[in-house]
């Protein structure tokens, strides 16, 4: 029992020393939504005006709220690499890995306080739908699945983040890297307009994009109810999740060297 007590403590402590940063500094988080909320506000509420979609009876506001908290999520993770480079460049992070702790559990650390990050930009999100009468689902198992979703995502993004900055290795590259990666996801997943109305090769790429998936899940518990597709939404993250998680805790002392 205690072979999987150790690394889990090790997690929740690497996880808590990051979230005393979000403490003492949360600067970054506030400036990091206010892209999202610009999408919410602005975006949301011209494009709503708009009829004709197919949007299974929601407003477009409503539909793509949803999306709007992915994207904020997605932006707080893929940029979480930078500070990785931070701390090498600092000293830390080869102090945090002479450490006994495995380094599967460090990196997962890391992700989990990106989940809390997320968390932090879903209730800034879900305060501006509220302002602006966004009608969602506040039931409080869909809001807990919700947040599941949400500190899973950012651990899947930030670990893929965590990974090119093993590679790239410098702040300016990745925040070049991050500014690639983040828009091309966005607008090839069903966050902004349904998959249907996308050419057949874009509905190809969204059928592998897993920001597609989030989306998926969060509309069906924020709007529609429907939770048949919801296993499969949560298994392609939970896969997505793993697989990068291993990657990051193999090549992160790449970083270093």
């Amino acid at each position: 029992m205690s072979s999987f007590v150790k690394p889990i403590q090790s997690v929740l402590a690497v996880a808590e020393m990051e979230a005393r940063k979000i403490r003492h500094d949360s600067t970054e988080l506030w400036t990091r939504a206010v892209q999202p909320a610009l999408w919410l506000l602005v975006f949301g509420v011209t494009f709503n005006k708009l009829q004709g979609l197919n949007l299974g009876g929601f407003s477009y506001l409503q539909y793509v709220s949803p999306g709007v908290l992915a994207q904020s999520v997605l932006f707080v993770a893929i940029f979480y690499g930078i500070t990785i480079v931070w701390e090498r460049d600092m000293g830390l992070l080869t102090k945090l890995l002479s450490t006994p702790s495995p380094r599967f559990s460090i990196v997962a650390g890391k992700a989990l306080a990106a989940g809390v990050r997320g968390i932090f930009q879903a209730i800034i999100i879900f305060a501006l739908a509220l302002v602006i009468n966004v009608h969602l689902r506040l039931d409080p198992l869909d809001l807990a699945g919700v947040f599941i979703v949400i500190v899973l995502f950012a651990m899947c993004f930030s670990s893929l983040s965590m990974v090119l900055a093993s590679i790239l290795k410098t702040r300016d590259r990745m925040m070049g890297i991050g500014q690639a990666i983040t828009m091309p996801l966005f607008f090839s997943s069903s966050a902004i307009y349904p998959a249907s109305l996308m050419p057949s090769w874009l509905q190809a790429i969204a059928a592998y994009n897993p920001l597609s998936y989030v989306v998926d899940a969060m509309r069906a518990m924020l709007l529609t109810g429907n939770y048949a597709n919801l296993p499969v939404d949560i298994g392609a993250l939970l896969l997505s999740t793993g697989l990068l998680l291993t990657a990051a805790s193999i090549i992160l002392r790449r970083l270093i060297e």
